[in-house]
């Protein structure tokens, strides 16, 4: 008898545009156990190898084609995924180590893994290329969605045509930080800068995300309003400490859309 194919998991879907497909995971649908449960995607955290591996499927199941991970270290690369042939068969393997992905290929998924980072998810559907990019205090300040902007632009996406998607993230009034900090970072992205619920000195992640987004041309920035620190449906590293991670997934068609005329897509 042959193995059931893996469920796919519930996925929050965001409208990147014609032709893709994009959303963010939470805790729900896997078969991680405490304090992973359920859907932990990450293969670096401590849980059960084969459950991530399982869990893992089941997002590509959701995808319909392999699912690129990359070996995140809070920097500004970048990886260029040509194809399905560039995704490891060890499903727990990374793509290579960077902390962002983009193709122009539709048969493969690109995926980020966050506890309180912004997941970034980006498509020019016209020219068929996507993006998705982790960003921490770290890797924002340093430049990398800028990095995956020029990254897509090389592919022949054009940031006036792209979309945007910022997904649940540590909020602003959680994310206490020490005052020398958040203007360290609001020296290079002054949109961080916030104070928390409680009258302290704090990052916004999100809004410095969007500012950043927007100042490289890119046309529509959605923003999640979820806070990973006060939602339970969420992993949260400053909250839990040993937890598991959700992902920020992308696809693109196999179809594109002439210009001009999104009811008449193209063959890419």
């Amino acid at each position: 008898m042959t193995a059931a194919p893996a469920p796919p998991v519930p996925v929050d879907e965001v409208d990147l545009g014609p032709g893709v497909r994009a959303g963010f995971t939470d805790r729900r649908g896997g078969v991680s156990r405490p304090p992973y449960d359920a859907l932990d995607l990450g293969a670096h955290v401590g849980d059960d190898p084969s459950a991530v591996a399982q869990n893992r499927a089941r997002l590509s199941a959701w995808a319909g084609c392999p699912v690129a991970f990359v070996d995140q270290v809070h920097g500004t690369d970048v990886l260029v995924v040509a194809g399905p042939q560039d995704v490891p068969v060890d499903p727990l393997q990374p793509v290579g180590t960077g902390d962002a992905l983009v193709t122009a290929h539709p048969g493969v998924a690109l995926a980020v893994l966050v506890a309180d980072c912004v997941p970034v998810l980006l498509a020019d559907p016209e020219a068929g290329v996507v993006g998705a990019a982790h960003a921490g205090r770290r890797g924002l300040a340093d430049g990398v969605l800028q990095a995956t902007v020029a990254a897509m632009r090389e592919l022949g996406a054009r940031p006036d045509r792209m979309r945007a998607a910022l997904g649940p993230a540590i909020a602003g009034p959680s994310y206490e930080v020490p005052a020398d900090l958040r203007d360290e970072v609001a020296a290079t992205v002054p949109e961080v800068a916030a104070t928390t619920a409680w009258g302290t000195p704090a990052l916004d992640l999100r809004a410095g995300a969007r500012a950043v987004l927007l100042a490289a041309g890119v046309a529509h920035v959605e923003v999640s309003p979820r806070d990973t620190w006060s939602d339970p449906r969420l992993f949260s590293f400053r909250r839990a400490g040993r937890t598991g991670r959700f992902a920020g997934v992308v696809r693109a068609s196999a179809r594109r859309v002439a210009p001009g005329n999104p009811q008449n897509p193209l063959l890419a």
